[in-house]
């Protein structure tokens, strides 16, 4: 088990998380051909929904080293939540943080869980499928769905999977 925390980020944390936002989307450009703008930061409306938003939920991943990573939740007071924006910094990837950090925050809120990613993405496919397995065994789906007004861009991969209650997995 690593040695990482995850805690709800408040608006304190936010040039924090905006910092880290950067490097997620610098990141995901790689998958989307998305550059940032003339002023250097990228489309950052999840980032302000996350804030400001009170069905979002915005956390911060914490090693003794230092940040580790963010997720937000989306859809917290819904039937399904969805596991939004979820970045570990390269620097602590494949040390169980990314796991640890899913777990916790699944842990919070029992029940359906969904999460969206894409397929050009090959270390973030085996990344969620390997959290499903460890989460819900073969209780799991993955399915593809068109991006919404993206027409042109190929269907996000979903996976959803659930929780009970107490155990995280």
């Amino acid at each position: 088990m690593p040695d990482v925390s995850v805690r709800p980020a408040d608006v304190a944390d936010r040039p924090a998380v905006e910092r880290l936002w950067l490097m997620f989307r610098h990141d995901m450009s790689e998958f989307h051909g998305l550059l940032p703008g003339a002023d250097g930061t990228f489309r950052s409306d999840r980032l302000r929904l996350a804030f400001s938003e009170p069905d979002w939920a915005p956390y911060l991943f914490v090693t003794a080293a230092g940040l580790a990573g963010f997720a937000f939740v989306r859809s917290v007071s819904a039937p399904t939540r969805v596991l939004n924006s979820f970045f570990v910094v390269r620097g602590a990837r494949r040390a169980g943080v990314g796991l640890h950090a899913v777990r916790e925050i699944v842990a919070r809120y029992p029940g359906s869980w969904e999460v969206a990613f894409q397929d050009a993405n090959v270390a973030a496919v085996r990344f969620w499928r390997r959290v499903a397995a460890e989460i819900a065994g073969d209780a799991w789906t993955e399915e593809r769905r068109p991006v919404p007004g993206r027409p042109d861009s190929p269907p996000d991969v979903w996976i959803s999977f659930r929780t009970a209650a107490g155990t995280g997995g």
